[in-house]
């Protein structure tokens, strides 16, 4: 019976104690549930288990293979950072909300049904939104709305994609699609909403720099990497992904290089990292899923711990903007060196996490004939070394002395960056655990001499770059700004479509009730004319004259029925 349970359901279950418990009984049992959870699942055997009838369907509750089983390890590991990290965090709100979104998110990925899908789906959707909403501020409330329209729009449309295909197929079961139907292309959409496909991406950038500092931590782990599992479980090898990650790599990197807001510039990043992945899921050899699932690993860590970083800081000064920042190295040295960590993990230095899963998906496309796809990853990889690698850790704590000299980080926090800095360094020195987990077995070798070579000329002409852009002033300074991105369609064309159509539906409506208003005292007026005290019907008649009519009406019923 026990391994017929989701370690998801663990966590869940477990969540719903917390609002009950006392604070360091919280704290502890926060900390607890992802240990439990992950017990739960080296109880699991291989294959599917946890069936369920519901109304003639099979819920299968539990999937354990190669891709499932990397993706909830990450998730459950992420899930204990993201508890040790909040330690510190008064009222039961923010724990009960993150447990329950973790949950969700494990559940979802060990769904071997589209059904059980969804509800785990729907429960990622509403529960990380009280992540954003608990910094109770009008900015993170309206920010929350617009990330719950665009969620919950998301499992709309993977309901409707299930529908669709169960009423075509007859199954639920969540294996590959076809994306040419219109089931397949529904439940693509919905998974692209999630995995913050371009034209759709806005909702990232909007929502997570608004949600509280260990909000952030939790949203950054799970909801794009819950899309990039369903992705590689429904479309590998999908061939439209390709351009689709390509673009991803490649258009967030302007946009961070002249942002402000560091959690912000984060938020671009974390786009940037889903394209190499979803480019890898595109191409769907072996070696490109299970580079998209290794990165996907790595990722988790590296930016969960420059989340952490950068919200420290934040929990420190009460800022995260760069041009309000820096000098902090003096006070925070130990946050300064696990931004530091982090910040060469995602820049894929060698030794660092990043270098051993992001090579997989390069070589992948090089390999499978991806000449400018590559080329584009090329860029990407220096990119990100900008935006990330050298402009968070810089402009936060050394760019000029902002003359703040706040604490070092809470110790709680500290063990949470401890924990994520030295996996991101071990995965870099000792990437074997990490190739042995792998949804597929594949032969790679990361540290060859030509990629170690080639991973070090790209960043060092990288830096080179950004020291003569520094130095001769041309590098975009860190400004009081906003951005505009595509979500101008939605706030400002798509605001004002929605008055003029209020506008036009508003008159129109006017006009109806104005002429249905004339027609209704017309059909009174006539009733009255006709029945009122003067009307034809109010006369008096003759006796006699009853009669007839009567006799007249009798003989029309029996004519009638008699016909």
């Amino acid at each position: 019976m026990i391994g017929e349970i989701s370690p998801g359901l663990v966590i869940i279950v477990g969540a719903l104690l917390i609002p009950f418990l006392p604070g360091k009984a919280r704290n502890v049992w926060g900390v607890l549930l992802p240990i439990l959870a992950f017990a739960q699942f080296m109880t699991l055997e291989a294959g599917s288990d946890g069936l369920i009838d519901v109304m003639g369907l099979e819920l299968t509750t539990i999937r354990v293979d190669g891709l499932s089983r990397i993706f909830g390890i990450i998730f459950m590991i992420a899930t204990l950072i993201s508890a040790i990290y909040q330690f510190h965090v008064g009222g039961w709100l923010q724990h009960t909300a993150g447990m329950i979104y973790a949950g969700s998110a494990i559940g979802a990925v060990f769904a071997g049904d589209l059904i059980t899908l969804f509800l785990f789906w729907e429960g990622t959707a509403i529960a990380s939104v009280f992540l954003i909403w608990a910094s109770q501020t009008q900015r993170a409330y309206s920010a929350g709305m617009r990330y719950l329209v665009m969620q919950v729009g998301s499992g709309v449309l993977l309901l409707a994609g299930t529908l669709v295909h169960y009423g075509q197929t007859g199954s639920i079961a969540f294996e590959s699609f076809d994306i040419e139907t219109t089931a397949g292309l529904l439940i693509f959409v919905a998974f692209g909403i999630k995995a913050a496909f371009p034209f759709l991406h806005n909702w990232l950038q909007d929502a997570y720099p608004e949600a509280t500092v260990t909000g952030t931590v939790m949203l950054s782990a799970f909801t794009t990497k819950l899309a990039i599992y369903s992705l590689a479980r429904g479309y590998a090898g999908t061939e439209i992904l390709v351009p689709i990650g390509a673009t991803m790599t490649a258009f967030p990197i302007f946009y961070a290089v002249i942002e402000n807001d560091l959690r912000r510039v984060l938020a671009y990043s974390l786009n940037n990292q889903l394209g190499f992945m979803i480019v890898g899921v595109g191409i769907g050899t072996d070696l490109a899923i299970s580079g998209a699932a290794a990165h996907a690993f790595c990722h988790i860590l590296y930016k969960a711990l420059l989340f952490m970083s950068v919200g420290a800081v934040l929990f420190r000064t009460g800022t995260a903007k760069g041009s309000e920042l820096g000098g902090l190295y003096r006070t925070m040295p130990w946050t300064a060196v696990f931004c530091a960590i982090g910040a060469a993990s995602i820049s894929a230095f060698p030794l660092f996490s990043g270098f051993v899963s992001k090579s997989l998906i390069i070589s992948a496309a090089l390999k499978e004939g991806y000449f400018w796809t590559w080329m584009v990853l090329l860029f990407a990889s220096a990119g990100v070394f900008h935006h990330s690698g050298i402009k968070i850790p810089f402009f936060a704590f050394f760019a000029h002395d902002s003359g703040m000299r706040p604490k070092e980080a809470p110790t709680n926090m500290l063990i949470a960056m401890a924990i994520a800095a030295f996996l991101c360094i071990a995965i870099g020195v000792y990437p074997a655990p990490l190739y042995a987990i792998l949804p597929f077995d594949v032969t790679y070798h990361a540290y060859t001499v030509e990629h170690v070579v080639t991973q070090l000329q790209l960043l060092v002409f990288s830096a080179l770059a950004f020291t003569v852009l520094m130095r001769t002033g041309l590098y975009p300074p860190e400004l009081r700004s906003t951005n505009l991105d595509t979500d101008w369609f939605w706030r400002g064309l798509g605001r004002s479509v929605v008055r003029r159509l209020g506008s036009v539906s508003g008159r129109g409506w006017g006009a109806l009730a104005a002429n249905g208003s004339k027609a209704c005292w017309r059909f009174i007026e006539g009733v009255y004319r006709r029945a009122g005290p003067e009307g034809i019907l109010a006369r008096t008649r003759p006796t006699g004259a009853m009669a007839i009519w009567m006799t007249l009406i009798l003989t029309a019923f029996l004519l009638i029925a008699y016909l």
